[in-house]
């Protein structure tokens, strides 16, 4: 007799543990076929990295470029976000005529996103005009870094 209510029991539970199993699997049934189609056939995520430059070294503005440049040839231009925000003393890496402005062309020109922080340039009286015209602007470089990494971008300095 106890045997028999152990069975049972069991029984009950197999049955509580399967009912939303199968609730779930109904529901998946009832999407469309393309909405299914799609959620499988989602395109991996891209590397995402940003490079931080705040130092008036060229060495580093340099180091900062072949950072996103191996980025690149290591991981396929194609499957990269890369951005680098220039600030503070850095910022002389991205007028229009720094030692490596050839170099900043070339990277944008290759996909990467290239920033200045308008702080920075309201404190040093620079103008939009003095800079590199592949340049983009933000307000503030640090909010840039600190958003970039909450999205998921790794943090490079050089």
């Amino acid at each position: 007799m106890i045997a028999m209510h152990r069975k049972l029991a069991a029984a009950v539970a197999c049955a509580a543990l399967a009912l939303p199993l199968s609730a779930l699997a109904a529901d998946e049934a009832k999407k469309p076929a393309a909405t299914q189609k799609k959620a499988a056939a989602k395109k991996p995520q891209k590397e995402r990295v940003i490079i931080q430059v705040s130092d008036a070294d060229p060495q580093k503005w340099n180091l900062a470029l072949n950072n996103a440049k191996n980025v690149q040839t290591d991981l396929g231009a194609d499957k990269t976000e890369i951005e680098i925000v220039a600030y503070g003393p850095g910022i002389g890496m991205l007028k229009a005529d720094a030692l490596v402005a050839n170099r900043v062309e070339e990277a944008v020109a290759s996909g990467v996103k290239v920033v200045a922080c308008e702080n920075t340039m309201r404190n040093q009286k620079i103008s939009r005009d003095d800079m590199h015209k592949s340049v983009e602007y933000v307000g503030a470089g640090v909010v840039e870094l600190m958003r970039r990494q909450q999205q998921g971008y790794a943090y490079i300095r050089p």
